[in-house]
């Protein structure tokens, strides 16, 4: 009949409607979670994990090199001036990083094939970690270093305390910004002692 491939026709094209919905809800489900927490696959080499962006293609060197931020103080960033972050639920002796799957897709891992280069930063304190891909990660005295991806330019802090546990890196490898959360000691007081009065002098015969 001369319907029937219309109908068909109408049909697939449901159908692939259908299945266009069906993707697009699925990636707006990934990576859903609270950013920032671990994978739950964190063992080197695990085909469960999820390879971080950029992994089939990691530069040969990065570049590490300090910044000043107003708030922060000195910061460390890599060679296109983007903060660079360490995050609390990592381990840095020996290192190892947590945030994997869906975590890196928001803190891209800096990665490192080869040399990293360093600009006011100790050599000795930078080094590399496998990851559970099988990349190489940067790692500043111990802990592995991030980007965050809402960071939309050079010099941007967006990450910094975010969930808690992310805080831009400082060239030793610690948390930006630590001191402002810490208590000050109280100031020692000002306010001179009363004077103690002198003793009157004894007169003999009184």
């Amino acid at each position: 009949m001369p319907r029937t491939p219309r109908t068909r026709r109408a049909a697939v094209m449901a159908a692939a409607g259908i299945a266009a919905v069906t993707l697009i809800a699925g990636c707006g489900s990934s990576g859903g979670g609270k950013s920032g927490a671990p994978s739950m696959s964190t063992t080197p080499g695990s085909s469960s994990s999820t390879s971080s962006p950029g992994s089939a293609s990691a530069p040969a060197s990065a570049t590490l090199q300090t910044a000043n931020d107003p708030k922060l103080g000195t910061i460390v960033t890599d060679s296109a001036g983007f903060t660079l972050y360490r995050f609390d639920q990592d381990e840095s002796n020996p290192s190892e990083s947590y945030c994997n799957g869906s975590c890196s897709t928001i803190w891209p891992p800096e990665h490192a094939a080869g040399n990293v280069t360093v600009k006011g930063i100790d050599s000795k304190l930078v080094g590399t970690v496998t990851r559970s891909d099988g990349t190489k990660q940067v790692t500043l005295n111990g802990w592995p270093v991030y980007r965050y991806s809402p960071d939309a330019k050079p010099g941007d802090t967006k990450g910094q305390g975010v969930g808690g546990t992310w805080f831009a890196v400082t060239p030793t490898g610690g948390k930006a910004g630590a001191a402002m959360n810490s208590t000050p000691a109280p100031a020692p007081s000002t306010k001179p002692s009363p004077a103690t009065p002198s003793p009157m002098p004894s007169t003999p015969g009184y």
